[in-house]
């Protein structure tokens, strides 16, 4: 299993994948997040789901790219070209994989601005080659582990949030999932894309990178816990209370 996230707001976009790789009971690091394309008119792509499909569909991509024709103008013609190699390993692989009772389950998030396109943006790639674009309602794609990350981008984010508080927001929802799931851990790599300027910028972080974060955090939602007013329902179920009700004798 894997975190890949990627978020857009109104000043850029905001990609996150963590680099865990789990084989059985074996442990690897390695980068699920890379760039592809001409100089200029670059796009991300995060996926989640065997390696081999992941190093298979890229190669074919990175070889239709490299030919005038396989140059995409808008990143809906990089994502549909994308769609095109996949269905093709689909072909290829999905008949030798399920006889070894694997199952073809890549999923991507393909992200960035190119030279047609009027402002950067995410799209979700299913396994069958289908695709969708984030929403300004939900401005944020996850794949891979998604339930434990998602509660605190479904409260706090939104198109208008700054693009600071937006990467404290992925980080915070990378930091839930790997709380909670063995299959996901450090180090991510988070990227960001600037709507005004282009261009992306690039960071690698490990655990102790982000330690002063996480050890406030941890404190803070402590502190937050203890802090919440109390209400009826808690009094009624706290031991000091019980006078408030009748008492049944056992004889």
């Amino acid at each position: 299993m894997t975190y890949c996230l990627g978020i857009k707001v109104r000043e850029g976009i905001i990609c996150l994948a963590d680099g865990r790789v789990t084989s059985g009971s074996q442990v690897s690091n390695a980068r699920k997040l890379s760039l592809h394309g001409a100089e200029g008119a670059r796009f991300a792509i995060m996926t989640s789901g065997l390696r081999s499909l992941r190093d298979k569909t890229l190669a074919y991509l990175d070889r239709e790219l490299r030919t005038e024709e396989g140059s995409p103008r808008s990143l809906l013609d990089a994502v549909h070209g994308y769609g095109r190699c996949l269905r093709k390993v689909e072909e290829e692989d999905r008949t030798a994989l399920e006889k070894s009772e694997l199952n073809f389950n890549l999923h991507s998030i393909i992200a960035g601005q190119l030279p047609e396109d009027p402002e950067p943006t995410l799209y979700l790639v299913y396994p069958e080659g289908n695709w969708i674009e984030v929403d300004s309602r939900t401005p944020y794609l996850s794949i891979g582990s998604t339930a434990y990350g998602k509660p605190i981008l479904d409260r706090a984010l939104s198109r208008e949030t700054s693009l600071q508080n937006a990467l404290k927001l992925a980080y915070l929802s990378f930091d839930s999932t790997r709380f909670s799931s063995a299959d996901v851990g450090f180090p991510i790599d988070l990227w960001t894309y600037l709507a005004e300027s282009g261009g992306w910028r690039q960071g690698q972080y490990d655990y102790d990178d982000l330690m002063e974060q996480r050890v406030w955090w941890n404190e803070h939602l402590t502190q937050l816990a203890n802090q919440m007013p109390d209400g009826p329902w808690i009094e009624e179920l706290l031991p000091e209370t019980r006078a408030k009700f009748s008492l049944v004798r056992e004889d």
